[in-house]
């Protein structure tokens, strides 16, 4: 499948409201450290969002909350898919999207036959606490090469300044937190990042 070429993780629905009436195409729901019953009220606000603005919603890590909500996308980490029931994902058609950090995850996640796969950090990245250095403009060719029709998205650290580099090494989409969600003006972020991933597509 293609993905559009710009992907936005929000922590929260409230973010949704404001976010989608500028266009967004493709957006990742990612709740840490929250009791299941908010985090489930939370998909199901975001699936009604989504649905109504045609927006692809992908759920981060609980896989059988978006199964039972009637959702068609999650993205797992490494030690979540180890956990998870792939079988189940794939008989209830479930479209997956996998992280990797280093070639031992990427051969794991190739093995999954995912619809995307994530690469990063590709730059140094202040949300969380990573074991693994930056990876580079580099890796992205690397892996993508390796990817075949595998659609490849860069993480970390990424700005609008670093996104043409980014897109040239061969990233199909570029997904990003804090650059949008700490910006000052997070609309007119946003806003900036769709039209260089438009620009993006029309050249490519």
């Amino acid at each position: 499948m293609s993905l559009p070429h710009f992907y936005q993780i929000i922590d929260d629905v409230t973010w949704l409201e404001r976010f989608l009436p500028l266009g967004l195409e493709v957006v990742q729901l990612r709740i840490k450290n929250k009791p299941a019953a908010f985090v489930r009220d939370q998909i199901k606000v975001a699936k009604s969002l989504c649905d109504a603005s045609n927006c692809q919603l992908i759920i981060n890590d609980y896989w059988k909350m978006a199964l039972d909500e009637g959702c068609d996308y999650i993205h797992l980490g490494q030690e979540d898919l180890a956990e998870a029931d792939l079988h189940a994902i794939k008989r209830h058609g479930l479209k997956l999207g996998l992280s990797t950090h280093d070639s031992a995850e990427l051969q794991t996640a190739i093995e999954a036959e995912p619809d995307y796969i994530a690469l990063g950090p590709i730059y140094h990245t202040i949300l969380k606490a990573m074991k693994w250095r930056p990876q580079g403009v580099a890796k992205v060719s690397q892996w993508k090469s390796q990817l075949l029709d595998i659609p490849l998205v860069a993480i970390g650290g990424l700005s609008l300044e670093r996104a043409p580099e980014v897109y040239r090494a061969g990233a199909d989409a570029i997904c990003v937190v804090t650059d949008v969600l700490l910006n000052d003006e997070p609309e007119q972020r946003l806003s900036q990042w769709l039209a260089l991933a438009a620009h993006t597509r029309h050249k490519s």
